[in-house]
């Protein structure tokens, strides 16, 4: 796992380490000397520079260049500078780096074009005539590397109106939130991180990579049975969203995920158009109006007997009923209880407080629009302040909440992880219904855990990449299920 933090913590970081173990002047010589080493830049080079510390690594940079021979020149956006920028601006001009304004530079004679106009503190629109340099560098069709993030991208939410787009942007210190949320993957095509020797001071999140999971993917013994790694249940489906294919997957994903047993708990409506999908799951139908289960206690207890995990709501629609089959389930049951799509909205409508009495361990799976409806938080909140709201709320309902995004968000409320696998392939009808399934199938023989939830987005967006083949435009749900058990091969 790799550390992933706020701009605030960042700062906060830096302040520290000029402080008490290095000069200013000295940790941006360290920045352009990692980012020179960081590309195999060849050809000749230009630096474009605005007028911050993000355009002091970039002077920096520009004389590690020099000093390799390789041809390098410096377009200023505005000619202001930084105090650690200037001494280095001073030193390109003693070096004979050639400068120019970078209105009267002629792109296309360049090979590599190095973004050094805003650093991590960039938030907002850009203005007119940077606006206009960033236009310029996105169309010139040249090699783009971003220094510490791209300019125009906010290093805290991802969100961007007009940024730079780079082939390599180059993390100074550490990743920050920015790097991996919301619009971030559509802006840089590669991502790396170089140590410049600031020791992080604060909250960090984690980066989760494809050995962090050993604790929950075991080996398992050969003496053991299938009731050794739990009787899933998965309950949803209604006669307007009965989805037969799309339920006998989420209960597939369960089961190659690990779980022991998936039972499919439906309406008895529902049940023959499901059955002919079902080959290793078994099915519980249970009582039903108009095609939507109702609340039966004695039929919610034989459907729900032995079980060890419990996935509800995919499928389910709208019915009041729902929330006294929901409000059963948290009061009376000890279990892991995965939430996803219409239990997140039927449980949006009730109070929320029942979240802190339950006995069981409840993980919710909302994409923005459920989580404003859970939370409270506008969707526009939420994309500028996804991590903070995640964790105020997971701490707030004692639960595990992972956020679903482009790269998934998963919180207690104290430990927080970033799962940044997966696929544009993946948006797709079912994709959800698919890391619910395998979410539920690790809770078999899991205890549910921050890092469990992590387990399985990382297993699902894995399976995804597997599965789309740089095909992207043609994938289906059921084709991640395919790879579900080579991505848990290469985690293990």
């Amino acid at each position: 796992m790799k550390a992933v933090v706020s701009k605030s913590v960042m700062k906060k970081s830096e302040k520290y380490t000029i402080g008490y173990l290095v000069s200013s002047k000295e940790l941006m010589n360290r920045a352009g000397m990692a980012v020179s080493r960081s590309y195999n830049f060849n050809g000749k080079v230009l630096v474009i520079c605005g007028d911050g510390n993000n355009a002091g690594d970039g002077y920096s940079l520009a004389l590690h260049l020099n000093e390799k021979n390789i041809s390098v020149t410096i377009g200023l956006v505005n000619g202001k500078f930084s105090l650690n920028g200037k001494v280095y601006f001073e030193m390109c001009k003693k070096n004979k780096i050639p400068i120019y304004m970078v209105e009267n530079i002629d792109f296309s004679k360049f090979d590599i074009l190095v973004d050094a106009i805003y650093g991590c503190e960039f938030k907002g629109i850009l203005p007119k005539k940077e606006a206009q340099i960033v236009k310029m560098i996105n169309n010139s069709q040249k090699k783009v590397i971003s220094i510490d993030i791209n300019s125009g991208l906010d290093a805290d939410s991802g969100l961007t109106l007009e940024c730079v787009h780079s082939d390599l942007t180059v993390a100074i210190g550490c990743y920050k939130f920015g790097h991996f949320l919301n619009m971030a993957k559509d802006c840089m095509k590669d991502l790396k991180c170089v140590d410049i020797g600031i020791p992080i001071i604060g909250e960090k999140l984690f980066l989760m990579e494809n050995d962090d999971f050993k604790d929950v993917l075991k080996d398992r013994l050969e003496y053991s049975h299938k009731g050794s790694y739990g009787l899933v249940g998965i309950m949803g489906g209604s006669l307007e969203y009965s989805g037969s294919v799309k339920l006998a997957n989420m209960s597939l994903s369960a089961l190659k995920a690990g779980a022991g047993v998936a039972r499919l708990i439906i309406p008895r409506s529902i049940a023959p158009g499901v059955l002919p999908y079902l080959l290793e799951s078994t099915l519980m139908p249970v009582p039903d109006e108009y095609g939507k289960m109702v609340y039966d206690k004695k039929s919610l207890e034989i459907a729900l007997d032995k079980v060890t995990a419990l996935l509800v709501g995919i499928g389910w629609g709208e019915s009041r009923e729902y929330q006294l089959i929901l409000k059963y389930i948290l009061e009376n049951y000890e279990i892991p209880l995965v939430l996803d799509a219409d239990g997140i909205n039927t449980l949006s409508k009730m109070n929320l407080d029942i979240l802190k009495d339950t006995k069981c361990k409840v993980i919710l799976t909302p994409h923005v629009k459920e989580f404003s409806r859970l939370s409270g938080y506008t969707p526009e909140e939420i994309l500028n302040n996804p991590v903070e709201l995640a964790q105020v709320f997971a701490d707030k309902y004692k639960v595990i909440l992972l956020l679903k995004g482009t790269t998934t968000i998963v919180t207690d409320g104290f430990k927080t992880e970033l799962v940044n696998r997966g696929c544009a392939g993946m948006a797709t009808a079912g994709s959800g219904d698919v890391l619910s399934g395998i979410i539920a199938g690790l809770c078999g023989f899991n205890e549910p855990s921050v890092d469990m939830v992590s387990c399985g987005a990382y297993i699902n967006g894995l399976a995804g990449e597997m599965a789309s083949a740089g095909n992207d435009i043609s994938m289906v749900s059921s084709d991640t299920i395919n790879y579900i058990g080579k991505a848990i091969t290469s985690m293990k």
